[in-house]
């Protein structure tokens, strides 16, 4: 009777899967245990063996092409037989339909345990056990980190019931089911392994007790013994990838399939004792299950020390040892809103960055020459707020705000300028900041980053901004990019100022430069507009005098 090999699915997010070779061929007989084809998924390249005994009578994906998971792979049956149906249905389904009558009445008398189905014919029409999912592939149990219904509420295809915690992070679970939330089975903050109930939807007065019930004592032992062998056969090449071989104490390699490795792991049978029936020797399930430990064979008197010094234990290795230790402390109401902002300006406006070069030789001068005047004291982050305003006059469209329908372009310019403080960053704002002159801006950075660090601030002082610049030259940092802070469409990222050989003139000298990096929001700046206006800023900044014109 030929059997249906569809493409497997053999990773939590693989689609489809290419196949890299096959190691049987039109013809070959094939054992159960046999790797019939290396698969090539979107994680790794696995080794995917039969399940079914028989006569490998048509390969349906030649090496090197790819499929959707479930295309039909390959046809195992006997020697001879007819698969023209099996090949033309092209489908699990088709061949399943055209089998003999006894096969179809086996399969409907097995229990099926898709996720989300129930698990008795006998369960009333309408009502779903959903099981707790699988959401990763190395995912071995879950935590119901919250449910978002409650028993009694009407459930929709597409509503989110809970949110599970994973091996790997916390995801939501979705619906696929309408009905009305009739049981929990597993409540927030406790853990249970893949496939417990997790809830039960169906009409709202159905009698959950004895669907439960049911539930319990529908599937025969000797069913669900068959189910959960094949259900770990499945999970072993979805979630195994490709343990390192294992050797023979004569020095040959062993060939042993995953299920029958694990299975020997857990009977604690020594692979050395156990001869392979399946191609080539490799040791299969069935070995396994047959195994007696009068298998076992003495090894040759001469190999005996040899086999007893590879089985003497290693010595011990000195490791570090300590007591692990964690500290949670509550989020302020500062890091809070720092969080939400930034998050909502990350994942709503497309940010896009350019970056350039300085020549700060100029503006080290000119900085000097300024601070040599009495009771005067500028800084390299004041020329560069300075040639952020002037820059902005030329360059409007730098100087706006998304409103969705709209873009509202401001006439004012107001620099905002990050400042580091215990909890976290603020953003005191220099209004009308083009008008401004250099001393202006220096005393008045100085004070309201002052009165920052202290708490001092304001609200209206932090509010306005239609620009922002972020400085962390001062900490080393050479070069490094900004979360725009909305509403402003832009945000200056400033470096430190180094030392380098630079070319002038055609001739190689000792300057100083400083990066500069332009977030943009795509939706009101386009590249072209950022590009010009950072051409404008470094006229500025390389030339201080004009901006004192």
């Amino acid at each position: 009777m030929a059997e249906i090999i569809n493409m497997p699915r053999l990773s939590d997010t693989m689609e489809e899967g290419t196949v890299a070779k096959w190691l049987k061929k039109v013809g070959d007989k094939v054992n159960e245990g046999d790797i019939l084809a290396e698969i090539e998924t979107d994680k790794a390249t696995m080794e995917f063996e039969s399940f079914h005994e028989g006569t490998l009578l048509h390969i349906g994906i030649p090496e090197g092409e790819g499929a959707p998971v479930d295309s039909l792979l390959a046809i195992i049956g006997n020697e001879g037989e007819d698969i023209s149906a099996l090949i033309n249905g092209g489908s699990a389904s088709a061949g399943t339909a055209s089998s003999s009558d006894e096969k179809k009445e086996a399969q409907e008398e097995k229990p099926k345990q898709t996720s989300g189905k129930s698990l008795s014919a006998d369960i009333p029409k309408g009502v779903e056990i959903v099981k707790m999912p699988r959401l990763s592939d190395t995912m071995e149990e879950g935590t119901v980190a919250t449910w978002l219904k409650k028993v009694g509420d009407d459930v929709e295809e597409g509503d989110i019931l809970a949110e599970i915690e994973t091996d790997k992070a916390t995801m939501e679970f979705e619906s696929f089911y309408s009905g009305t939330l009739l049981y929990i089975g597993i409540q927030e903050g406790e853990s249970a392994p893949v496939d417990e109930v997790l809830a039960v939807i169906g009409p709202a007065g159905t009698d959950v007790e004895a669907v439960l019930n049911q539930k319990d004592s529908g599937p025969s032992k000797e069913s669900i013994e068959s189910e959960a062998e094949a259900t770990q056969e499945n999970e072993e090449q979805e979630t195994s990838s490709a343990p390192a071989p294992l050797v023979a104490n004569d020095g040959q390699r062993i060939f042993i399939s995953p299920l029958a490795r694990k299975m020997a792991e857990d009977k604690g049978i020594d692979l050395n004792t156990v001869k392979g029936s399946g191609d080539q020797g490799r040791i299969v399930k069935r070995d396994i299950e047959n195994y007696t430990p009068s298998q076992a064979k003495p090894a040759p008197a001469e190999a005996q020390p040899a086999a007893a010094a590879a089985a003497a234990p290693p010595k011990p290795v000195m490791l570090p040892s300590g007591e692990e230790g964690t500290e949670e402390i509550k989020n302020s109401q500062m890091r809070k809103v720092i969080a939400k902002r930034l998050s909502e300006s990350k994942f709503t406006a497309p940010h896009y960055y350019l970056t350039i070069e300085v020549d700060m030789t100029n503006a080290a001068r000119s900085r000097e020459q300024i601070n040599n005047l009495p009771d005067t004291k500028v800084s390299f982050n004041d020329l560069v707020v300075k040639a952020c305003a002037m820059a902005l006059l030329k360059h409007p469209q730098v100087n706006t705000s998304w409103n969705g329908d709209t873009t509202r372009y401001n006439k004012h310019i107001h620099v905002g300028v990050a400042v580091a403080v215990e909890d976290g960053l603020v953003v005191p704002v220099l209004k009308f900041a083009d008008q401004m002159s250099l001393t202006q801006i220096g005393a008045a950075v100085k004070d309201l980053a002052g009165r920052a660090r202290n708490k001092k601030l304001t609200p209206a002082e932090m509010e306005g901004s239609t620009f922002t610049v972020s400085n962390l030259g001062m900490f080393g940092i050479l070069e490094f990019t900004s979360i725009i802070n909305q509403p402003n469409s832009a945000i200056l990222s400033v470096g430190a100022i180094v030392e380098k050989p630079v070319v002038r003139d055609g001739q190689i000298a000792i300057g100083s430069t400083m990066k500069l990096t332009l977030a943009c929001d795509h939706r009101t700046v386009d590249g072209a507009t950022g590009a010009q206006f950072l051409q404008t800023l470094r006229e500025y900044i390389e030339n201080p005098v004009t901006m004192l014109a």
